[in-house]
């Protein structure tokens, strides 16, 4: 292990002074990612700034309805929180199927927006990779790639981003709230994340320094019919291999209101806006819901091992929505 520092944070503002004046520091959260790759030698902060002790645990109705998420709050307690089960389920369910419960109890909000994709080349040191070291190349690309990216890949990178949470936060229209010594500001949860391009080393659109408060789950989405699916290898413990959380509402027979957003397929959750523009007006019928989605997955540009991940997205994107819009019926 790397000797590095530590420093506790009692404060927002003195962790964010703290990361000014350390270069190569990280935050710590609940660890659960970035230890892990400290053990393999991807992360080598020269300082770690605490942050789990900052008084970002909490989860607060604000007056117009909405649902502030402190950064800090750990992920089973989101998970179980009556207000997120009751108007949010999709982000509950999305919490549930990550993971092991021990993790849960560990993991936080903000961190789990921040952690890295599994990617086994990015993970292994020995091999190509341009996520953990620029120029070096991408071993996947010719590789093991059965997991990676179908859509809005690069040359440099086709690694997926791992997080169940973040696929629901998209599709529910929620934002994150940042701060630095600059001051606070927020971005839409569905833009937090970039596509590689050729910068595939920047993960997120956070600024170097900046600190995630919390996210806000807004008003407009709160009760509507939401679910989060994923399919896997195995039943537990397992990340994606691909995923999809809906919005739907319905409203005499035809889509009112639709959010959608896929998981395992890219190196960020992908907002489908375009099944989602050709949902909005239209009926609700499972066979307006599969013109939708294939017009999404049009775009997928599959490599040599993982095509069978395009269908996998397709059938439980439908199903999905067929479900949402039959008990809407019922």
């Amino acid at each position: 292990m790397k000797p590095f520092g530590y420093v506790r944070a009692a404060s927002v503002e003195e962790a964010t002074e703290a990361f000014a004046a350390h270069p190569g520091a990280r935050y710590l959260g609940g660890g659960t990612n970035l230890v892990d790759l400290m053990k393999l030698g991807v992360e080598r902060p020269a300082v770690l700034v605490d942050v789990s002790r900052l008084p970002l645990d909490a989860v607060e109705e604000l007056d117009d309805g909405s649902l502030r998420v402190g950064a800090a709050v750990r992920n089973s307690d989101l998970a179980a929180h009556p207000l997120v089960r009751d108007r949010y389920p999709a982000l509950s369910q999305a919490l549930l199927a990550g993971a092991s419960g021990q993790l849960r109890n560990a993991a936080t909000t903000g961190g789990n927006l921040l952690q890295r994709t599994r990617c086994p080349y990015f993970q292994d040191l020995a091999k190509p990779c341009n996520k953990r070291q620029p120029g070096r190349g991408c071993g996947a690309r010719e590789g093991v790639h059965r997991d990676h990216a179908v859509l809005g890949h690069s040359e440099q990178c086709i690694a997926t981003h791992p997080s169940d949470m973040a696929v629901a936060l998209a599709a529910l229209d929620a934002r994150v709230e940042l701060f630095d010594e600059e001051g606070a500001r927020s971005v839409p949860a569905a833009e937090f994340h970039r596509l590689p391009g050729d910068r595939p080393e920047r993960d997120t659109m956070i600024r170097p320094g900046e600190l995630i408060t919390s996210v806000v789950l807004p008003a407009a989405t709160a009760g509507l019919p939401s679910a989060y699916r994923k399919a896997r290898d195995r039943a537990s413990y397992a990340f994606a291999l691909a995923s999809v959380a809906v919005v739907l509402r319905v409203a005499d027979g035809r889509v009112a209101h639709a959010g959608i957003a896929f998981g395992a397929l890219a190196h960020r959750p992908w907002r489908a806006t375009r099944a989602e523009e050709a949902l909005v007006g239209g009926p609700a019928t499972p066979d307006a819901f599969a013109h939708a989605v294939g017009l999404e997955l049009a775009a997928a540009q599959p490599l040599r091992d993982n095509g069978y991940k395009v269908p996998l997205a397709r059938n439980i994107a439908v199903d999905v929505l067929t479900r949402l819009a039959s008990a809407a019926a019922s």
